[in-house]
């Protein structure tokens, strides 16, 4: 002790144990999320947007991993939009989109089908593995997984939801494994299918009774009013979200994402979450926090 202050001298052992205590406390403010959820299954869908950085992918194996480990169960949706564009252009393809749709001729569906199965797929599947998460890649095409319908009009070979068989994927979860999917779908007389990534991991949601609906995308949650970024919505109500649809405040890629959590919801998922993928373990810090981030949309 300091003989003119009184103070004791710092001590780096009690600065390790604060540290320690915090951490604690972390800890201890999950368990009761960890107990809700454990055993249920949770599907994310994981942007193209989100998939260039090597510290957000880290970041979000690291969660996945870590909800697998709890006992929670992790269903994974990727879409490649810019991967797919960037391939097509390289192709001697121009993109067009209708309606927030991509225009998918058969060429169009190779370069699809190629980045989707071929790159995107194995590369989360290799990134989880090498965070000791058992992850397994799979396309809708698997086990005839997901099927479709065309859309119709000039999209070609877009298609709907028609059917999700939860066979595979029940028989994969019940061995603890994490299934990473691909959205393609066998559609009449063999053809393949190009989803929309947002609506399949919807659809995905509602056959296998999921907790919750996960969207990571490159936006920090729904706003009220699209331009005011502190209209930024919390939490909201299936009838809010139904009444914000009818607004032209929701716009873009939006759309889809608050249209198939309003599907979600209808079908019998208890939570719909829209939340920002640049941002460090957001996954975590919305299943086991008590404030959560993004905008959280409930029954």
């Amino acid at each position: 002790m300091d003989a003119v202050t009184g103070h004791s001298s710092p001590n780096p052992v009690k600065s390790r144990i604060s540290n320690s205590m915090g951490k604690a406390r972390i800890l201890m403010e999950a368990l009761p999320y960890i107990k809700a959820f454990r055993g249920r299954t949770v599907v994310v869908k994981l942007g193209g947007t989100t998939m260039d950085d090597p510290e957000l992918q880290a970041s979000f194996a690291g969660d996945v991993t870590l909800l697998a480990m709890v006992g929670i169960r992790p269903v994974v949706v990727h879409g490649g939009g810019p991967q797919i564009s960037a391939e097509m252009r390289r192709s001697g393809i121009e993109p067009r989109f209708e309606d927030g749709q991509r225009v998918t001729g058969p060429e169009a569906m190779a370069v699809v089908q190629r980045v989707l199965a071929g790159d995107i797929n194995p590369r989360i599947v290799s990134l989880l593995n090498g965070h000791g998460c058992p992850a397994v890649g799979l396309t809708g095409l698997d086990g005839g997984m997901l099927s479709a319908r065309a859309l119709g009009g000039e999209l070609g070979l877009v298609g709907e939801t028609e059917q999700v068989d939860t066979t595979l994927l029940d028989d994969l979860l019940e061995a603890g494994m994490v299934p990473v999917i691909a959205p393609l779908a066998t559609g009449p007389e063999g053809k393949v299918y190009n989803l929309n990534a947002d609506v399949a991991a919807a659809s995905l949601a509602i056959a296998l009774s999921a907790q919750k609906l996960i969207y990571l995308t490159d936006v920090e949650g729904v706003r009220r009013v699209r331009a005011d970024a502190g209209s930024l919505i919390s939490r909201m109500s299936a009838s809010e979200l139904e009444n914000l649809l009818g607004t032209d405040e929701i716009a873009g890629g939006m759309r889809p994402k608050l249209e198939s959590s309003r599907n979600a919801l209808l079908g019998g998922v208890a939570q719909a979450h829209i939340l920002d993928g640049r941002m460090q373990h957001a996954l975590l810090l919305e299943i086991f926090t008590p404030e959560g981030i993004g905008t959280m949309v409930t029954q």
